[in-house]
């Protein structure tokens, strides 16, 4: 399998006063093509930092992480942002929809700086919001959308760019159950269709319903790493 993304012990320190935290200290992970994973772990084991370093929206304080196979610690950050605007679709936990914006238009956004022509952006953007039923809510601003209907919302414009890589940080943290529910059930949707899925996450529960491999982290360490093999869990390295 084509691997995207790669992390090579790659640690990420920050000077607090007189101390250093090691939010994440000597990870290494792949992600390949067409994959499912979840970067599990309680607070504070350095799963958002993970998140971060993954997305290549940080850069590491030592080691190598690889995107689409270029190593992003020596790219311009123009280079880095066009990249990361063609190769990642990020679903946030707060939705961070633009307030002022339509869900058409929200979706529509990341398409502008893609140079994507206007004919094709509006038609792009109506049928992701179709995808994920909300075709009837395209002209309603967040305020006036539930919360499972704004991450629908922010999971189509993850999608406006046609990236490789979905990256959703907790996209079930701010919903109940049966809301969270539906929103996976449309990250596995895209999954089967051929996108790769990377999911942060605290919940054991949605991790190892939906995900195909977890890394599981601790104290900004790699705990452990479980796949799914013919629908049982196995651990496949420490």
């Amino acid at each position: 399998m084509t691997t995207l993304i790669e992390l090579d012990a790659v640690k990420k320190y920050y000077e607090m006063g007189d101390n250093i935290v090691k939010a994440v200290d000597g990870i290494s992970l792949k992600v390949e093509k067409g994959d499912f994973v979840a970067i599990m772990g309680p607070s504070g084991s350095g799963k958002s930092t993970a998140m971060n370093l993954v997305g290549s929206l940080d850069l590491a304080t030592h080691g190598d992480i690889y995107l689409d196979n270029k190593d992003i610690e020596h790219l311009e950050e123009s280079e880095l942002a066009q990249i990361r605007g063609k190769k990642i679709g990020f679903i946030f936990q707060t939705f961070n929809l633009i307030p002022n914006l339509t869900a058409k238009e929200n979706v529509i956004l990341p398409m502008l700086f893609q140079n994507i022509d206007r004919e094709e952006r509006e038609e792009r953007a109506e049928k992701l919001l179709e995808m994920v039923d909300l075709e009837d809510r395209m002209d309603h601003y967040p305020n006036q959308l539930s919360g499972g209907q704004q991450q629908r919302v922010a999971i189509a414009r993850a999608l406006s760019n046609e990236p490789e890589v979905i990256l959703a940080d907790e996209p079930t943290g701010n919903l109940d159950t049966k809301t969270g529910e539906i929103v996976m059930q449309f990250l596995d949707k895209c999954n089967k269709r051929g996108e790769t899925v990377i999911m942060v996450t605290h919940d054991p529960d949605v991790a190892m319903k939906h995900a195909k491999k977890i890394y599981w982290l601790r104290d900004g360490k790699v705990e452990k790493v479980t796949k799914k093999i013919k629908g049982k869990w196995t651990k496949v390295r420490k």
